[in-house]
C-alpha cells in the first residue's frame, strides 16, 4: 500500500511538473492534476490539500536534485574563477529542465507564505555555494556579491525563458562575463 501511494505520489508531482511548464500557475489546477494521472479529483486531495502544498513538495523534491547538479560543476572546477563559472553555467543549462520550468512557473504565482520561505530557503542553499569561491577570489563582501551574482543567473534566466531574440548561449555566456568582472575583488 505505502509503495502504492508513493508512486501516485510521484505521479501527481510528474503531472504537476508538466502542467506548469506547459501553462504556468493557471494549469495547476486539481481537476488537470486527476485528468492527468487518470484519479479522481476526490482522490488527489488526498495526497495534497493544497495548490501550494504541490509546490513545497516539487520544491522539496527538486530544488536538492538542481543543487547537487550545480555543486558537481563547481567541484570540477580548479580555480575560484571557474567555480563562479560553473555555479552560472551549470543553473542556465537547467533552463530547459521541465522540472526548472515548473518551479520558473511556479515562483512567479502568488503563493502562500510556507510556500514561498521553502523557495526562499533553497535559493539560500544555492547562494551559500558560491560564497567561498568569491571570498578567494578576495571579495571583501562574498555574501552579498554571492546574492547579486545570483541576481544575474535569475535575470538570465528569465531571458532565456521568454524567448529573448539572442541565442541562449549568447545569454549564458554574458552572463558569465558579467559575473566573473563584477565580482573581482
Amino acid at each position: 500500500m505505502a509503495e502504492h501511494r508513493s508512486m501516485q505520489r510521484g505521479a501527481l508531482l510528474d503531472a504537476a511538473r508538466s502542467l506548469l511548464s506547459e501553462g504556468g500557475t493557471e494549469a495547476l489546477t486539481f481537476p488537470a492534476l486527476a485528468e492527468r494521472t487518470g484519479l479522481a479529483r476526490s482522490s488527489v486531495y488526498e495526497y495534497f490539500k493544497s495548490r501550494a502544498a504541490v509546490v513545497e513538495e516539487l520544491c522539496e523534491v527538486d530544488f536538492p536534485v538542481w543543487a547537487a547538479e550545480v555543486e558537481d560543476g563547481m567541484a570540477r572546477a580548479d580555480t575560484p574563477e571557474g567555480k563562479v563559472e560553473a555555479y552560472v553555467r551549470e543553473q542556465l543549462s537547467l533552463v530547459g529542465d521541465r522540472r526548472h520550468r515548473a518551479v520558473v512557473a511556479i515562483s512567479a504565482s502568488e503563493l502562500d507564505a510556507g510556500a514561498r520561505e521553502k523557495i526562499r530557503a533553497a535559493h539560500g542553499g544555492l547562494v551559500a555555494m558560491i560564497v567561498e569561491a568569491l571570498a578567494e577570489m578576495g571579495h571583501e563582501q562574498p555574501r552579498l556579491a554571492a546574492m547579486l551574482l545570483q541576481g544575474v543567473v535569475d535575470a538570465a534566466v528569465r531571458r532565456i525563458e521568454l524567448g529573448a531574440a539572442e541565442d541562449p548561449g549568447v545569454i549564458v555566456d554574458a552572463a558569465v562575463g558579467m559575473a566573473l568582472r563584477g565580482v573581482r575583488g
